[in-house]
């Protein structure tokens, strides 16, 4: 068996095997529905078009190219009916990861092997005919996911009912908006119940309701045993839809396990880019300062120019407390210490559920509640008070010290960031019960009228 980077996928019973040069012959345990085995995917980049025309004459004699490692070294196993997100910041290999598994490319080295159907949504329009109409592109998709006329007529009521684009359905798809394309190339994707779904980005383009069922659907799929791949910059709905999460960075693996880590881990990487870049001009706070106060966390990152000392969970009365009933005061007291001289200080605070779905939360800075500037070794201890809203569960908090002066954050720099620094309980209450992840209070009034 051959291969090459130009090599089509090779089918091998219910398996799809995408190998490279030599690549051994491997056994996937039949509970496994994606198996990526040490893959990369390397494109040639030439300075000048007459550049390609030179290595084609003389092969193997010098190189006219550079090399670009798209993806490199990327391992991990999706076993079946997992749901698998995959982040990293644009260029980083997503979605070049995304069409090796889905056999649209081929690696330059490694092995991919998918057991299934197969369901990609990689690019809007990839699949469609902007000259066909909704009705014939539904039939037109069904044909390349390899399902039959009759199967497709007894599914198009479904899929045009969840399209839900009217009589749209039978106009072409040229004067469709993209999010009109994108529900027809969901629709038809979604109702055929595949083993393996594969979703890049596509739902961005439609509106929330349309994005809510969805997401939805997507979990009944996953519910129901369909493994999925997705990639999304959205942090909550990777946290929510998926329990693995692969985090890459420059088309090379840092992370693979479960989702909520795979996020923190994406969310320190992009928050300690930024704060690289505008510390640049920060002459007085110039590097970084390691970290000198030990606290519990999942997480922590920044500068550490101002860290956080202390976090305490208290009571009305200024109490430690962990738990607390519908009504309840609860107080999230920190304390703070400088270790360089700085101003516009900024403290925030967010409640996490046991989901990872961050819930609620504030800062100083928008609370207009204008912090002191800070010489250093000077310490400030902050409190936040609010009314316990949230229905029974656990919750984490993390806690960030930020300076930033203006109004859309363009000067933000982290200082301090700590994940889960402290917990509470939320008990039940019978009298008052939460049916949601938390109570947003409300005013109800009513008028009664007799017979006309």
């Amino acid at each position: 068996m051959r291969g090459s980077a130009d090599d089509a996928p090779v089918m091998a019973g219910s398996s799809t095997i995408r190998p490279a040069d030599h690549a051994p012959t491997v056994t996937v345990d039949t509970d496994v529905a994606i198996h990526v085995d040490n893959v990369s995917k390397c494109y040639h980049i030439y300075d000048k078009p007459v550049d390609r025309l030179k290595q084609a004459m003389f092969l193997h004699k010098k190189n006219y190219f550079t090399e670009f490692w798209a993806v490199k070294g990327v391992s991990f196993t999706v076993r079946c009916g997992e749901a698998v997100g995959i982040i990293g910041r644009n260029g980083c290999g997503k979605s070049t990861l995304l069409q090796m598994i889905a056999g649209v490319l081929a690696p330059t080295t490694g092995r991919v092997t998918t057991t299934g159907r197969i369901s990609a949504m990689l690019e809007l329009g990839s699949v469609l005919n902007p000259n066909f109409t909704g009705r014939e592109n539904v039939y037109l998709q069904g044909s390349v996911l390899g399902i039959t006329r009759k199967q497709m007529d007894e599914k198009f009521d479904d899929i045009a009912g969840f399209a839900d684009i009217g009589a749209f359905i039978d106009q072409p798809l040229k004067t469709y908006s993209s999010g009109m394309q994108a529900r027809i190339a969901f629709a038809v994707n979604a109702m055929i119940d595949p083993d393996i779904m594969i979703v890049d980005e596509i739902l961005s383009v439609g509106d929330i309701g349309f994005q809510q069922r969805c997401a939805n659907r997507l979990k009944k799929l996953r519910d129901n045993g369909m493994t999925l791949l997705y990639v999304s910059h959205s942090p909550d709905s990777v946290r929510a839809l998926c329990q693995k999460g692969l985090f890459l960075v420059d088309g090379k693996p840092q992370f693979f396990g479960a989702s909520d880590t795979a996020v923190n881990a994406y969310l320190k990487y992009v928050r300690e880019h930024v704060n690289k870049e505008m510390l640049k001009d920060e002459h007085h706070t110039a590097g970084s300062v390691d970290i000198k106060t030990n606290l519990p966390g999942d997480l922590r990152y920044g500068s550490g120019h101002v860290q956080i000392e202390a976090v305490q969970i208290l009571d009305e009365a200024g109490e430690p407390r962990r738990s607390f009933q519908f009504g309840e005061t609860i107080r999230i007291s920190a304390t703070i210490r400088a270790f360089a001289d700085t101003d516009n200080l900024s403290l925030s605070f967010l409640v996490r559920d046991r989901t990872g779905i961050d819930l609620m939360g504030t800062t100083s800075f928008d609370e207009r509640a204008d912090l002191p500037p800070l010489r250093s070794g000077d310490a400030i201890t902050v409190q936040f008070a609010f009314e316990n809203q949230l229905r029974r569960s656990g919750f984490g908090v993390s806690l960030a010290v930020h300076r930033v002066s203006s109004r859309d954050y363009s000067d933000n720099i982290l200082y301090d960031q700590i994940d889960g620094c402290a917990t509470f309980n939320v008990m039940q209450d019978p009298d008052r019960p939460v049916h949601y992840k938390f109570n947003q209070p409300v005013s109800i009034t009513w008028e009664k009228y007799g017979n006309a």
